[in-house]
């Protein structure tokens, strides 16, 4: 899924694709959503990513990302091919609270969302599960695992972040294909348990 490697003819939905699926990216600043889509996706992504300036310096903590100098300032954007039948559209949503009133149009026939967390800064995460659940999304967690040394058992996770005992939680790394296509079958898998 290179999403540099989009021919003319790629960029556009097979014509015997019938049905399309919508599916939310969501997390805290600086938790790798704009990574994940771009390793997931079949095009190139569309991103709305800007430098960081000093006037963000006081709003966007960057305890967790040091090196961080863009932020995605209104979403990201991916697509995947399931099928001959079925394209899913990845949206991103920016992390941090003040393009928190993009998050109702993007929510809006969003099937669910898979929800990106750093296990060093699992506070900055509840606000996000608490987005999610205002609009009524299902979804799953998925673990970035930054430092693969530093794992957190899924119970003390699950505990942490006080997760419904049906909530999915999968560790993964953004930056890797296989990682991340798992953790959106996880998603999806739950999607469909709950719909059935």
């Amino acid at each position: 899924m290179d999403s540099t490697s989009g021919s003319a003819e790629s960029i556009y939905v097979p014509d015997a694709v019938q049905r399309a699926a919508k599916i939310l990216v969501v997390g805290h600043f600086a938790v790798g959503k704009t990574t994940l889509i771009g390793t997931l996706s079949e095009i190139t992504p569309l991103r709305t990513e800007e430098r960081m300036t000093q006037a963000s310096a006081h709003v966007d903590d960057l305890r967790g990302a040091p090196d961080k100098v863009t932020t995605t300032v209104a979403l990201d954007f991916g697509r995947l091919t399931l099928s001959d039948e079925l394209v899913l559209y990845l949206f991103g949503t920016p992390g941090q609270q003040r393009f928190v009133e993009l998050w109702e149009d993007m929510a809006r026939g969003s099937l669910g969302a898979l929800l990106l967390v750093d296990p060093a800064r699992l506070a900055d995460t509840f606000p996000v599960i608490d987005l999610v659940e205002k609009y009524g999304l299902e979804y799953a967690v998925a673990v970035n695992s930054f430092d693969p040394y530093s794992r957190h058992a899924e119970e003390e996770l699950r505990e942490a972040l006080d997760l419904l005992p049906d909530t999915p939680v999968v560790y993964c790394d953004a930056r890797d294909e296989n990682s991340s296509a798992q953790a959106l079958i996880t998603l999806v898998r739950h999607l469909l348990a709950r719909a059935a």
